[in-house]
């Protein structure tokens, strides 16, 4: 094992949020169970006591939770001197087999995380709590993948050893890689970046269509949940590119390094909080027929709306900004 500081605090964060999760699934679980708005029971009050507590304690869990995604990468980033071949973030989380799929779950429990805040912060708005048996179901679901990020991030850094001989990133991102993440960087520029835009100016097209109409949320979320997974593999595929004025460097961490001035985290918070706030519009729509929500909820979801357009603008500017001024010129690639 690597003794640095930021891997001491990853796991010590992991555990405490890990097992606060799973206090907060137990109760939920009670809650589930046993809540009922209605009575004016000693349970009753106690589980209201309960839930308003465990609401501010996952708030605040879940944003160490978003810092972690980051300070993950950050820490795997500045690992990459201890392994031969390794010169950023992917070659240190190719180190064993499960610096990737560590990362993987932690992005995906990051947007889950985001989701039941957007539920938490709604069901907080009205006096019945009329979502807080479904954010309780969510967390419930969400409980074990903490769980599992904790063991695979765990496993990643104890069982790192320094010396190892890995890959660089021109190695694993290339056409002599196997595997889909190779693929998705070898696809040609010209048609990744036209998916790229339409796929942009879909969501943003269907984002104003439901904040002028109110009509389209489900449309509007599928749509930032796709162009998420769009924009990744095209920052794989070439966008990356632009940032390095290289035709072969296809690494997506690389950006994050002090060498192209940390770009890659204003673009990557960007993303994901544009990702977050447009799925949020689509998993609030089924309870705008709720009574103590339908004076609430549409001003919420079209906060929503009105954030993840910006963030998604702030990402298809900086990355527009890029391809047109960087010396780079890809020419029937």
């Amino acid at each position: 094992m690597i003794f640095h500081p930021a891997i001491i605090a990853l796991y010590v964060s992991s555990v405490l949020i890990s097992f606060m999760v799973s206090y907060s699934s137990f109760h939920g679980l009670q809650i589930l169970r046993k809540w009922d708005i209605k009575s004016g029971s000693e349970l009753q009050l106690i589980l209201e006591r309960k839930t308003y507590l465990i609401s501010t304690l996952l708030t605040y869990l879940f944003g160490f939770q978003f810092l972690s995604l980051f300070l993950f990468v950050f820490t795997a980033d500045q690992l990459n001197t201890f392994f031969v071949g390794a010169m950023c973030a992917a070659g240190s989380l190719y180190v064993n087999d499960f610096g990737y799929p560590a990362l993987i779950l932690k992005t995906i429990n990051f947007l889950l995380a985001g989701v039941w805040l957007i539920l938490n912060y709604t069901d907080n708005q009205a006096y019945d709590y009329p979502l807080i048996k479904k954010k309780y179901s969510l967390l419930l679901a969400l409980a074990p993948l903490i769980l599992i990020e904790m063991i695979l991030q765990a496993n990643y850094f104890f069982r790192l050893k320094p010396d190892i001989i890995t890959s660089c990133c021109g190695t694993l991102f290339s056409s002599e890689s196997s595997g889909l993440v190779s693929e998705i960087s070898v696809f040609p520029s010209i048609p990744m970046k036209v998916i790229f835009y339409l796929s942009m100016i879909s969501t943003a097209a269907s984002g104003i269509y439901y904040y002028q109409r109110d009509k389209g949320g489900y449309l509007f979320s599928a749509l930032s949940a796709i162009t998420f997974l769009i924009s990744i593999a095209a920052i794989l595929s070439c966008i990356s590119l632009y940032f390095y004025e290289l035709p072969t460097h296809h690494c997506p961490f690389c950006i994050l390094q002090k060498e192209y001035g940390y770009i890659g985290y204003p673009l990557y918070m960007s993303l994901l909080g544009g990702t977050i706030s447009g799925m949020g519009v689509g998993v609030l729509m089924p309870f705008k027929n709720i009574k103590s929500l339908s004076e609430i909820l549409p001003s919420i979801q079209k906060r929503l709306t009105i954030v993840s357009l910006i963030l998604f603008m702030i990402f298809t500017a900086m990355v527009t900004y890029k391809i047109i001024f960087s010396n780079l010129i890809l020419e029937g690639y």
